[in-house]
């Protein structure tokens, strides 16, 4: 018996650091594409939050992310539940968000709607190791037990390859 595909839910950092550098869009133009595919097969997906974190800047990454496909989540009842759960288990959770800087307002949504969806998080955090005023993605997965991965295990457990090539 073969297992069900995977399903994950990308934080925006997976997104904008490769966009911006490593796998710009002139660089790894395949990278992108495969984005696209994998959103219209709806192996990936993101969070309302995180879609509202990436327009926010109104650059090219923007503009890619409404044209992608890649389905765009909204917040819903069960969605909500799951930020409850979060929160309540653990009063550290709330170090999720940064308030005071007004950064990483998506990092529970992400977490949430992979609990929701029964998918795995990708993200470019590190689990943080020493304590901290604020808590990591990875240690909050860890904690409510959702896999979490970086954009490169993502890489590698899609099956995407590179091969290179000079014009």
């Amino acid at each position: 018996m073969s297992q069900p595909l995977s399903k994950y839910c990308l934080d925006a950092n997976v997104l904008i650091v490769p966009w911006n550098s490593y796998y710009s869009r002139k660089i790894c133009p395949e990278y992108w594409q495969l984005l696209e595919r994998l959103g219209h097969a709806e192996r990936i997906f993101i969070p309302k939050a995180v879609e509202d974190e990436i327009n926010h800047t109104e650059d090219k990454l923007a503009e890619w992310l409404k044209s992608s496909g890649i389905p765009v989540y909204p917040i819903e009842e069960s969605v909500t539940q799951c930020i409850s759960k979060i929160f309540d288990s653990d009063p550290t959770h709330q170090l999720l968000v940064d308030n005071i800087k007004g950064r990483s307002l998506a990092d529970p949504w992400v977490i949430a709607h992979a609990i929701d969806q029964r998918a795995c998080v990708v993200t470019k955090e590190k689990k943080q190791i020493a304590r901290t005023d604020r808590i990591r993605i990875p240690n909050v997965c860890e904690k409510m037990d959702v896999r979490c991965i970086d954009d490169f295990q993502f890489i590698d457990e899609i099956g995407i390859r590179f091969s290179c090539s000079m014009q």
